[in-house]
């Protein structure tokens, strides 16, 4: 598993950018939103989706990282620099931790990425593998991740506007 800080300390992709966050509460939970505003990057990133190449990450581009407190997942809203959002991308974690100016999350491999019209793929599962193989996670450590991620998905194809209304509100929220 890896620990990774929501303000993507020490990312050498970015060279210059702001990052903002707060805990605020949305539908009675608690949850860590933060805001990444990419100034400069050293290289765009761009990733494939589906069927779609999706640049994700290039000049002021802005992530929105949405924490709760207690789900097994945290969710990364990206948008270009005309703020469309581009890709809900769902990390699987087995542990968060919300301490302003020093959030972060214990990723376990496994993501779910969706696209803005709700279609999604699992995605990593090769990462995953190879973490089990190595004695990075367990078996059991790789069964909790998909069962998180099968969650995930069934939660979007039940309602993914809820996602979008999620992170229309936590994005609200963080620029106050």
């Amino acid at each position: 598993m890896k620990t990774k800080y929501l303000d993507k300390r020490g990312w050498r992709r970015l060279l210059r950018s702001d990052y903002k966050e707060k805990i605020i509460h949305h539908d009675g939970e608690e949850m860590l939103v933060g805001l990444l505003d990419i100034h400069k990057v050293r290289s765009p990133l761009t990733v494939p989706i589906l069927d779609k190449k999706v640049r994700v990450c290039d000049d002021h581009y802005k992530w929105l990282q949405i924490m709760p407190r207690n789900g097994n997942y945290s969710i990364t809203v990206m948008y270009d620099d005309n703020d469309h959002v581009l890709q809900y991308y769902f990390d699987i974690n087995v542990e968060h931790t919300l301490e302003l100016g020093n959030a972060r999350r214990k990723d376990i491999y496994l993501d779910v990425l969706a696209l803005p019209d709700g279609r999604y793929e699992l995605v990593d599962e090769r990462d995953i593998k190879r973490a089990v193989r190595r004695g990075h996670i367990t078996e059991e450590q790789r069964d909790y991740a998909y069962s998180v991620a099968n969650q995930v998905m069934q939660e979007i194809e039940a309602d993914f506007s809820r996602f979008r209304r999620l992170a229309d509100h936590c994005k609200r929220k963080v620029d106050q």
